[in-house]
């Protein structure tokens, strides 16, 4: 049976609340769409629904010193938490600033991109904010959005301004900035380094650091826009060149769908979120070093951004609309953070 055909089966059985009815292994929402994937599946492992009732789930981290995921539900400004322990969901913070991607840096404190007030904040182990970025050249950002951390202490984030189109996820100002992809250096200093994106969102280094992935989502405003994840160079720590497609959406025979967020594994394979690719289509792709869609993850509910998680980085955690579901995978997340 060919990848399109195990893909379609699947998504005929699909089921719409993954909390009513265990799953016979495997699971079959769990594809190879290539053998490479196989490495990947956990025969005895199926999709879990661990938390619902949000109105749009965004932006998931794990929290290693705390043993827990927090994400943000935008509409509602509030971060959640759910416990490893107990599997007890509670709210993280209210308000938020309608936060939408968040992470933790190498010192184990959170990072989250504000909608509402337009801005990158971390919030310190002893619960004070401090705010790393809201204006460039003077003008306030659009609406930060996906961020992620280096080594060597900077903070990089993309600004498509999602957060101030509509109310309901922030409010409705006009967009000041190019959209674009910004660095914050350990010494606060700010450098726009990419505007070469309609809609640059979801962003993750590679394992060694050396490339960076950005989601570009333009398509949802702009027809001309590529539906694609983008990759760049990494040169001296500092600068993108070299930008280029590292993958198109498009799944034949169906429509391009979007990638909203995304993660690398240990071994530079590219897992990432992708949406309104069909009936049935909805989950993570996942994609090799060489651009290649070697397996999916179906999901009932339309997925935002992911992250790996759990002890050893081996729990993949995704944030679908209203619901947040899990999976162990025979993958490991390249990063802490």
């Amino acid at each position: 049976m060919t990848g399109s055909s195990l893909v379609a089966a699947a998504a005929s059985s699909l089921v719409s609340a993954r909390a009513e009815a265990p799953i016979r292994y495997p699971d079959p929402h769990v594809i190879s769409v290539s053998k490479a994937f196989d490495k990947y599946r956990i025969s005895s492992a199926a999709i879990e629904l661990i938390a619902t009732g949000m109105r749009w789930a965004e932006g998931p981290a794990w929290c290693g010193g705390g043993n827990y995921l927090m994400w943000s539900d935008i509409p509602n400004d509030r971060q959640m938490r759910w416990l490893q322990d107990d599997s007890h969901v509670s709210v993280l913070r209210h308000p938020c600033g309608y936060s939408n991607g968040n992470t933790f840096d190498w010192q184990g404190r959170l990072l989250s991109c504000e909608h509402q007030t337009r801005r990158v904040v971390r919030y310190e182990h002893d619960g004070t904010v401090t705010v790393l970025a809201e204006t460039y050249n003077g003008k306030p950002f659009n609406a930060p959005n996906d961020i992620t951390v280096h080594p060597n202490g900077s903070i990089w984030f993309t600004d498509p301004g999602y957060g101030q189109l509509v109310v309901y996820e922030g409010g409705r100002h006009p967009l000041e900035l190019k959209e674009a992809v910004y660095r914050i250096d350990p010494d606060g200093k700010l450098e726009k380094l990419v505007e070469d994106l309609y809609k640059p969102n979801g962003i993750c280094f590679s394992p060694d650091y050396r490339k960076l992935y950005i989601c570009d989502t333009g398509a949802t405003h702009y027809p001309e826009a590529p539906k694609n994840i983008r990759v760049y160079d990494v040169v001296d720590e500092r600068r993108l060149t070299n930008g280029r497609e590292f993958i198109s959406t498009q799944l034949p025979g169906k429509g391009a769908g979007l990638a909203d967020g995304m993660r690398a594994d240990k071994d530079g394979n590219i897992w990432a979120g992708c949406g309104w690719v069909g009936e049935g289509y909805d989950g993570v792709h996942v994609f090799s070093p060489q651009g290649e869609r070697i397996g999916l993850i179906l999901l009932p509910e339309v997925p935002a951004n992911l992250c790996f998680g759990g002890p050893r980085r081996n729990r993949l955690f995704v944030a679908a609309s209203q619901s947040i579901y899990s999976l162990y995978v025979e993958a490991q997340g390249a990063h802490n953070c």
